[in-house]
């Protein structure tokens, strides 16, 4: 048998697999050579994360102990999602519904068509020389705003419990949202008094220029008040069955079918302590020249007002750690 002949310098040495732990354990291994290039980069590599993890900010989230109020500063941080929880309150209200923002004046309007039958024709209650229509609608255009932001006020945390449980945000933006969105209504129903106005026509007296401190009233109560129920309703659910009989008897309480000079003068200053009675008696006087403003109700509205505002939030405050737990 006859071997091709080898060519030798085809013949290659295999290189030895020194590396290589002998598989009989018999044979040495030779060390590894060293590689100074890749340390260097693994140290600069971590010395690169360390820097870099010491300039991430850390935010540490403890409940504050006490009476405290707001954090303004927080609260400022987070104006973008106030918005955004806004716009969705607005768009989900109105979302695949036929007569949309109209439904902003027809509660008030049909209110307005009830007592202007009942109380205006029937009943014959004064309405201070105007229209009874004009007399009705504008006191139903505070009180509206007020009963529709007071009842989602309260019922905000409860429908809100799938949000504030599962990510960290200011827990008072719940109850605002409400305060805020209703806004919509209270301009579109505004517009419309202002139709209204032209229809009967009647003028407005320059006292219309105190109507922006007056819906800072209307806000400032319905924030104070919606704030605390709020905190309440997350705690016993009572509290959201009893406001639909609760915001008939404001209602009936307030002057909207009926005019505050039928009050005695030594009553009326009393009465002023429901900030309802000065905005809707200071809605009158503005739009509709009922008379001069009534300032004795509208300063002992303004105390009410401001009292309820800070009650309503430091009790918000102090039970707000509570919420998660009890939801």
């Amino acid at each position: 048998m006859i071997l091709p002949e080898s060519n030798p310098e085809a013949m290659v040495p295999l290189p030895a697999q020194s590396d290589r732990p002998s598989s009989s354990g018999g044979g040495s291994t030779a060390p590894q050579p060293s590689h100074p290039s890749a340390d260097s980069d693994s140290e600069a590599v971590a010395s690169s994360n360390h820097r870099r993890s010491s300039r991430l900010p850390v935010v540490v989230i403890e409940p504050q102990r006490g009476w405290h109020l707001f954090n303004w500063r927080e609260l400022l941080n987070y104006r973008d999602l106030l918005y955004f929880l806004v716009l969705r309150d607005v768009t989900v209200l109105y979302k695949q519904t036929i007569l949309g923002l109209a439904w902003a004046i027809l509660n008030p309007f049909l209110n307005m068509v009830v007592f202007t039958v009942i109380f205006g024709m029937l009943l014959k209650v004064p309405s201070d020389g105007k229209p009874y229509a004009l007399f009705s609608f504008a006191a139903l255009l505070p009180w509206t705003y007020f009963s529709q932001s007071l009842t989602s006020s309260t019922n905000s945390l409860i429908q809100g419990v799938n949000l504030f449980t599962k990510v960290y945000f200011p827990r008072v933006l719940m109850p605002l949202v409400a305060v805020f969105s209703k806004l919509l209504d209270f301009s579109i129903a505004l517009l419309f008094l202002v139709a209204m106005l032209i229809y009967y026509r009647v003028m407005p007296s320059w006292n219309v220029v105190y109507l922006p401190l007056l819906i800072i009233l209307m806000m400032l109560t319905s924030a104070g008040v919606g704030m605390g129920l709020s905190a309440l309703a997350i705690q016993y659910r009572d509290i959201r069955h009893a406001m639909q009989f609760v915001v008939q008897i404001l209602m009936y309480a307030a002057p909207v079918v009926w005019p505050v000079s039928k009050l005695p003068d030594e009553l009326r200053l009393w009465y002023g302590l429901y900030p309802l009675a000065g905005v809707i008696e200071g809605f009158r006087c503005a739009i509709l020249s009922t008379g001069p403003m009534p300032w004795d109700l509208i300063g002992m509205g303004s105390i009410t007002a401001i009292i309820s505002f800070l009650a309503g939030a430091l009790y918000f405050r102090r039970t707000e750690r509570f919420f998660a737990d009890v939801a």
